[in-house]
This record gives structure tokens, C-alpha cells and sequence, in this order.
């Protein structure tokens, strides 16, 4: 009776579940579709610049030829070993600021009446004005930069922290209640690791905003790294290395979030692996 049925419901042309998936499983792969994506970016990208649509706008594959002798010559490590400090420190300092600052806020009312406003108004303002403020006190050097990165990083890993903590499950802290736990023990044991998803994902958004914000410092306020090979290009009008010099720094900002977010979601989102 069952093969029977089963013959039937193929005969009606539904197929079995487990042929279905077989069958669509390669397309329905992410890493295969943003693949596509790209290829059909680079080919968008090509034609627009055989068109051309403007005498600036390199094509594809001269960008690449020209990133491969960026990279030959050494000016484009070079630029990047200039870039990286002030990066690197602003997004450790905010990470370190901001996951405290917002653990405060979380958990003590005054706090959060004093300090969210502040970084609300932050998130919320136009950096680049900021900038030559912090120019006008700082000079030009690596201080002012870092701020620069921070001024950015720093709103987004509070906030996030702040919403974090404020929202823990309300069930976990009246367990942690019961058993008699002590206010320390429910912030170390029971607060953080349930709001350590959030708090990563903001980290996750912070370093992506640190990002912008050592650009607009590498642009706005000295240029001596990335900035520098953008500026320098553009005035000699080597087009192809002043976007391969763009494209290099979105790459990286690219490829070090999608390792984060793989970090997150192996580290703290389990339930979402197979998704």
C-alpha cells in the first residue's frame, strides 16, 4: 500500500521532499548567490566603464590592474600600515568605553538620564562637523584621529550595550533572585552572558562606523595613508589606482564585519547556524 501511494504521488508530479531540496540545493546556497552578486556587480561595473559614463570612471578590470600594482609597489601596505593604528585604537578604546559605559547606563537610572542623551545626540549628528573642532584641539596627529574613530564607534556600542542590559530576561533575574544571588553575581552571571548577543552585534555595527570615521579623518584631517593614496591619485588623475584605493578599504571594512558576524553567530547565536 505504501509503494503504491507512493507511486501515485509521483505519477501526480509531486516529488518527494527530500529530491526537491537535493535538486535546489545548490542555488540555494548564500556563499553561490553572493557570488552571482558580485560577478554581476564587476560586469555592471565593466560596462559602465567601456560606455563610458564619465571620463573619471575606470573600468573593472583596469581598477583590478591597478590595485594588483598598488599592491606590487608596496604603497598600498604602506598606506594601510598608516591607516590601521588610529582604527585599530579608537574601535578597542570604544569597545572597552562602551560596553562599560552602557553596562552603567543598563543598570543604574541616573546614569542613563546623564549619558544617553549625550550619545543619542552623537549617533544622531553630522561627524563631519566635529571634525575640525577636534583638529582646532588635538592638531593633526594620531590623537585626533583616533577621536575621530571614536566619535563614531563609540555612540553605536553604548547604545546598543545600554539596550542590551535593559532588556535581559526579566524570568533569569528573578531566578537569580530566589537562589539568593548577590548584585555582582547577577550582573557577572546572568546579565552580560544573556546580553552578550546584543552587546557583540553592536560591536559588530561600532567597527563598521569606525570605519567611516577614520576615512573622513584620513580625508578631512591629514592624509596619510589611505587618504593620502586617494588625494594623491585623483590629483594626477590616475583614476583606475584612486578606485582601486576605494575599493581596496570597502573590501577590507566588508570582510572584517562578515568575519565578525561569523564570530557572532558561532560564538553567540548558535540557533541561527542553519539559518
Amino acid at each position: 500500500m505504501a509503494v503504491s501511494i507512493r507511486t501515485e504521488g509521483e505519477a501526480a508530479g509531486l516529488a518527494p521532499l527530500s529530491n526537491r531540496s537535493t535538486s535546489g540545493a545548490s542555488w540555494d546556497q548564500p556563499i553561490i548567490l553572493r557570488l552571482v552578486s558580485i560577478v554581476l556587480f564587476a560586469g555592471i561595473w565593466e560596462v559602465a566603464g567601456r560606455i563610458p559614463v564619465s571620463f573619471a570612471f575606470p573600468t573593472f578590470s583596469d581598477t583590478i590592474v591597478a590595485f594588483f600594482g598598488l599592491l606590487a609597489d608596496g604603497s598600498l601596505a604602506t598606506a594601510y600600515l598608516s591607516t590601521l593604528q588610529p582604527l585599530v585604537l579608537g574601535v578597542v578604546l570604544s569597545a572597552f568605553l562602551g560596553v562599560g559605559l552602557g553596562t552603567i547606563c543598563g543598570l543604574w537610572r541616573t546614569g542613563e538620564w546623564l549619558m544617553i542623551p549625550v550619545f543619542i545626540v552623537l549617533q544622531a549628528a553630522p561627524v563631519a562637523a566635529f571634525i575640525p573642532m577636534v583638529t582646532f584641539v588635538y592638531g593633526i596627529g594620531m590623537t585626533a584621529k583616533t577621536l575621530a574613530v571614536m566619535i563614531l564607534a563609540l555612540p553605536v556600542i553604548v547604545l546598543n550595550t545600554y539596550k542590551a542590559v535593559r532588556n535581559v530576561n526579566e524570568s533569569l533575574l528573578v531566578m537569580c533572585r530566589s537562589f539568593l544571588g548577590t548584585r555582582w553575581q547577577t550582573v557577572a552571571k546572568i546579565i552580560l552572558p544573556d546580553a552578550s548577543p546584543v552587546i557583540f552585534a553592536g560591536l559588530r555595527l561600532g567597527v563598521a562606523a569606525g570605519f567611516v570615521g577614520v576615512v573622513l579623518a584620513e580625508l578631512l584631517i591629514t592624509p596619510t595613508g589611505i587618504g593620502d593614496l586617494i588625494t594623491f591619485h585623483r590629483s594626477r588623475a590616475d583614476y583606475a589606482e584612486m578606485y582601486a584605493t576605494i575599493a581596496s578599504i570597502i573590501a577590507l571594512s566588508t570582510l572584517t564585519l562578515v568575519f565578525l558576524q561569523w564570530v557572532e553567530v558561532r560564538v553567540f547565536r548558535p540557533e541561527s547556524r542553519g539559518a
